[in-house]
């Protein structure tokens, strides 16, 4: 398992900062004082990412994408408990309870992170009112996508389940906080094989890639290698039984 990144800058700027998700409405003075605080890193694809790190940093993801699963290691099955976008930072749960996370952290892509040592966030959040005032609601959305995580595996089936991954991901990039230009990069879909997404689905590898191929069939999406391309955005919201409000 890596437990170095493959590169460490500290020469981290404004808008690096301001592409994370709860830092980027803060005051510029504010956000200029903490940009010197943090350290810009890049990590290579397919290297795990050492859980223990997360003890000593806080970690926002610029570019790239990372997988943060559990795996059962008596049937070796694996089960995606989060995608990591750029704009997300992790771990929110070692950074509040300050214990180790049970979860493998594989970046899908090579990565680009700025971090700072988790005492410092931590002092942070006791610190800046402002900071508070950002972090409780993205705090409350990784408690709530956790939430429709649980109850979805419990109560929807596979082809449920999937499209509302596929919607999660396009309203991810709507989201997006960095540089205009780049946002096409960062369509989730993209990617991602399908045993990821059967793992994020709690499913496996052969019906999602059935369930991929009968809304090919229907033109509701066209699949390119990792590639998925949405043609009927109404249809994908009616597999997933959403009003486009929902999202």
């Amino acid at each position: 398992m890596a437990d170095k990144p493959l590169t460490i800058s500290n020469n981290v700027n404004l808008s690096l900062v301001r592409q994370s998700s709860f830092l980027s409405s803060l005051p510029a003075e504010l956000q200029t004082d903490m940009a010197q605080q943090f350290r810009l890193e890049e990590w290579k694809k397919g290297s795990p990412i050492n859980p223990a790190l997360l003890l000593s940093r806080f970690y926002t993801l610029l570019d790239g994408q990372i997988e943060m699963t559990r795996c059962n290691p008596e049937s070796g099955r694996e089960v995606t408990l989060d995608v990591i976008y750029p704009g997300d930072s992790f771990d929110v749960v070692t950074l509040l309870d300050n214990q180790p996370h049970n979860m493998l952290i594989s970046p899908v892509t090579n990565l680009k992170l700025i971090s700072i040592p988790i005492e410092v966030m931590r002092q942070w959040l006791w610190t800046y009112p402002e900071l508070n005032k950002q972090f409780l609601p993205y705090l409350a959305s990784k408690m709530r996508d956790q939430e429709n995580l649980s109850t979805s595996f419990a109560l929807h089936d596979v082809s449920t389940r999937l499209s509302r991954i596929i919607l999660k991901h396009i309203n991810k990039v709507n989201a997006y906080t960095g540089e205009r230009q780049d946002e096409h990069q960062y369509h989730l879909i993209n990617d991602l094989s399908d045993e990821a997404l059967a793992r994020m689905a709690g499913s496996v590898r052969q019906v999602v890639n059935k369930q991929l191929q009968h809304w090919k069939s229907k033109n509701i999406l066209d699949k390119k290698r990792k590639k998925i391309l949405i043609n009927d955005l109404a249809a994908l919201y009616e597999e997933a039984h959403f009003t486009e409000s929902k999202l």
